[in-house]
C-alpha cells in the first residue's frame, strides 16, 4: 500500500511538533557595553524596566544562514531525522541572507535537503508562528509533506544603529528551528487565528533597501536602512491583543485558559508578557521569559523561548502549549498545541 495513502479509519491527519532546536552567536554584548558607547547609565534601565542583562550579536562574518544551519541541525539530531528527510523548509525572517533569492534556498544547499521545497515567510516578528500555522495546514492537507522544518531567525545586530539608543540596547541574534510531523493520535494542533493592524505599517520597521526606497548615500547618511521607531507603539496593544487572541483560541477548541501549562509570547517586553497573564489571570510563572540573557530576538523568540524550556524538560507529553507572537506590520498569530 502507498504509505501516502490514508485511512479513513482512523482520526484524521494531524501535525505534531516532533523537536526543536536553537543557536544563538557566541559573541556576547553585556549592557556595560552601552554604558560605555552611549555616555550613559543604560544597565540600570534595561534591568529594571524590561530585564534585559545581555544579548547575542553575530560577528562581522556571520550572518542569518549560520544561525538558521546550525538551529536546524540541532533540530534534526533531536527528531533522530536526515536532512533528506525534510519535505519542505520553512523560514519566517525579516533580516534575510539576501533580499532575494530566499534564505530557505540557502539552507537548502547547505544542508543538502534535496527532498525539501522552500521558501520564506516575513510576517516580521510574528513570522514563527504564521510558519508554523502553514506547515500544519500543510501536514492536514496534503499526505506527501510528513516532515517539515520551520525555522524562526533573526540578526537584527546588522541593521542598528549603534547610537540610537532606542533600538541597539533591545535587539539580538538568533534562530530556532522546530520539526513539524504527522500524526493520528489525540494531540497537535488545536487551533490558530493571524491578526494584522496594517495602519501601524509605518511606525516601526526598516524603511530603504528593497523597491520603496533603494540604498543611496543620502539613505546612509540618514540610517534609513536601519531599523527605526518612527512612532512610539501603545504599550496596551501588545496585552490587549495577546489576551483577546488567546482567548478566542480557548473559546474555539473549548477549553479553560488555566488548562494551558505553557505560554511561548513574543519577548519584546516582559511587562507586555506579565500584563498579558494578569488580563488572563494566569499564573505568570507558566510563561516563558528568555529575554534576560539573548535580548530580544524577533521570529526567533518563541521557537527559543520554546527549547529552552524542551532543554528543561520543563514540556511534557500531553501538556498544552500556546504560541502568541507579533510583530512590526502589526502582524499577530497564535496557536495552540497538544504535546
Amino acid at each position: 500500500m502507498n504509505k501516502h495513502v490514508e485511512n479513513p479509519k482512523l482520526t484524521p491527519r494531524n501535525a505534531i511538533i516532533l523537536s526543536t532546536g536553537s543557536y544563538v552567536p557566541e559573541n556576547k554584548i553585556p549592557n556595560s557595553y552601552f554604558n560605555e558607547l552611549l555616555g550613559e547609565d543604560v544597565d540600570t534601565w534595561l534591568r529594571a524596566h524590561v530585564q534585559i542583562f545581555e544579548r547575542r550579536w553575530c560577528t562581522d562574518d556571520e550572518s542569518t544562514a549560520d544561525l538558521v544551519e546550525k538551529a536546524c541541525l540541532i533540530a534534526l539530531e533531536k527528531a533522530n531525522l536526515k536532512a533528506s528527510d525534510i519535505d519542505l523548509l520553512i523560514i519566517a525572517t525579516d533580516t534575510p541572507e539576501y533580499i532575494s533569492p530566499s534564505t530557505a534556498s540557502v539552507i537548502q544547499d547547505r544542508l543538502q535537503m534535496i527532498n525539501a521545497g522552500t521558501f520564506d515567510v516575513n510576517t516580521a516578528c510574528a513570522g514563527f508562528v504564521t510558519a508554523l500555522d502553514i506547515a500544519t495546514k500543510y501536514i492536514q492537507s496534503d499526505a506527501q509533506y510528513n516532515h517539515i522544518l520551520v525555522v524562526g531567525a533573526y540578526t537584527m545586530s546588522k541593521y542598528l544603529n549603534k547610537l540610537d539608543k532606542k533600538t541597539v540596547t533591545l535587539f539580538a541574534d538568533g534562530a530556532g528551528a522546530v520539526v513539524v510531523g504527522s500524526t493520528h493520535e489525540n494531540k497537535g494542533f488545536l487551533a490558530s487565528k493571524l491578526a494584522t493592524k496594517g495602519e501601524f505599517n509605518s511606525w516601526m520597521g526598516i524603511y530603504a533597501g528593497a523597491s520603496h526606497t533603494p540604498v543611496t548615500a543620502e539613505v546612509i547618511k540618514n540610517h534609513d536602512h536601519q531599523l527605526k521607531f518612527v512612532q512610539k507603539i501603545p504599550t496596551e496593544i501588545n496585552p490587549e491583543v495577546w489576551s483577546a487572541m488567546i482567548l478566542s483560541l480557548c473559546n474555539k477548541t473549548n477549553i479553560s485558559v488555566h488548562d494551558i501549562d505553557h505560554f511561548f509570547m513574543t519577548q519584546i517586553n516582559i511587562n507586555s508578557i506579565f500584563q498579558t497573564m494578569e488580563i488572563l489571570g494566569v499564573d505568570k510563572n507558566k510563561a516563558a521569559t528568555i529575554m534576560h540573557y539573548y535580548g530580544y530576538t524577533g521570529s526567533a523568540c518563541i521557537p527559543m523561548a520554546m527549547d529552552e524550556w524542551m532543554k528543561k524538560e520543563l514540556v511534557k507529553p500531553g501538556d498544552l502549549v500556546c504560541f502568541m507572537g507579533s510583530g512590526g506590520g502589526l502582524a499577530f498569530g497564535a496557536s495552540l498545541f497538544k504535546m
